[in-house]
C-alpha cells in the first residue's frame, strides 16, 4: 500500500483514544448498576437472575467491553506498526538524502584538480595573509607549477623569486571547493617575500 504518513498515526491515536473514552462508559455504566463489574454474578443467590440491576444493559455493557478491548488492543498494534514505518522511512529518507550528498561531493571531488602542497602556517600581515591564503588550503596550481610538474619545494622558490613584485595566480581547494588567490610576492617586515609555509603532500 501507500506509505504511512503522520496523519495516518495520528488518525489510530484518536480511534485509539475514542475506543478508549467507549471502554470508560461501558465502564461507569457497570459502576452504575450497583457497582457491577465485568465478573460479579448475574443472578442471586436462588440462581434466579437478579432483579436489582438491568440485565441487558449490564450483558451489553460487558460484551462491548470485550469487543473494544479486543479492537483497542488490535489498534495498538496498529499504532506500533505505523510509527515503526514511519521511523523505517525516515531513516530510509535520510540514509537517501546522505547518499546523494556524498554522491554529490564525490562529483565534486573528481572534478577537482590533483593538490601537491598544502599552506601549513601563513603569518599576519604577510603578503600571503594579505592574498588570503589560509592554513590548510591545499594548492593545486602556484603560478605555472602544478601537480604535474611539481618536484619538490624548489619548483615554488623558484616561481617566487622570479616573480617578486608581480601577482602570481595560485588556486587552492578549500573546504572541497577551488579558491583563486592573486599573490603578489614581495619584501615585507618578515622573513621571505611570501610569509607562508608550505609543505610538499605525500602522495
Amino acid at each position: 500500500g501507500r506509505p504511512v504518513t503522520v496523519s495516518d498515526v495520528q488518525q489510530l491515536v484518536r480511534r485509539k483514544d475514542e475506543i478508549e473514552a467507549q471502554i470508560k462508559a461501558c465502564y461507569e455504566l457497570l459502576e452504575g448498576q450497583k457497582g457491577v463489574g465485568m465478573h460479579e454474578p448475574l443472578v442471586d443467590a436462588e440462581g434466579f437472575p437478579r432483579a436489582d440491576i438491568d440485565l441487558y444493559q449490564v450483558r451489553t455493557a460487558r460484551h462491548n467491553i470485550i469487543c473494544l478491548q479486543n479492537d483497542h488492543k488490535a489498534l495498538m498494534k496498529q499504532v506500533e506498526e505505523a510509527l515503526h514505518k514511519l521511523h523505517a522511512r525516515e531513516k530510509e529518507k535520510h540514509a537517501k538524502d546522505e547518499a546523494e550528498a556524498l554522491a554529490e561531493a564525490m562529483s565534486q571531488n573528481q572534478s577537482l584538480p590533483q593538490a601537491f602542497a598544502r599552506v601549513s602556517a601563513v603569518t599576519p600581515g604577510s603578503p600571503a595573509s594579505v592574498s588570503g591564503l589560509q592554513v590548510d588550503d591545499e594548492i593545486v596550481e602556484f603560478g605555472s607549477v602544478n601537480a604535474n610538474n611539481f618536484q619538490n619545494l624548489q619548483n615554488i622558490a623558484t616561481v617566487v623569486q622570479h616573480s617578486e613584485g608581480r601577482p602570481l595566480s595560485v588556486t587552492v581547494i578549500r573546504g572541497g571547493r577551488r579558491v583563486h588567490v592573486g599573490l603578489t610576492p614581495k619584501r615585507w617586515a618578515g622573513k621571505g617575500l611570501l610569509g607562508c609555509n608550505i609543505i610538499p603532500l605525500q602522495r
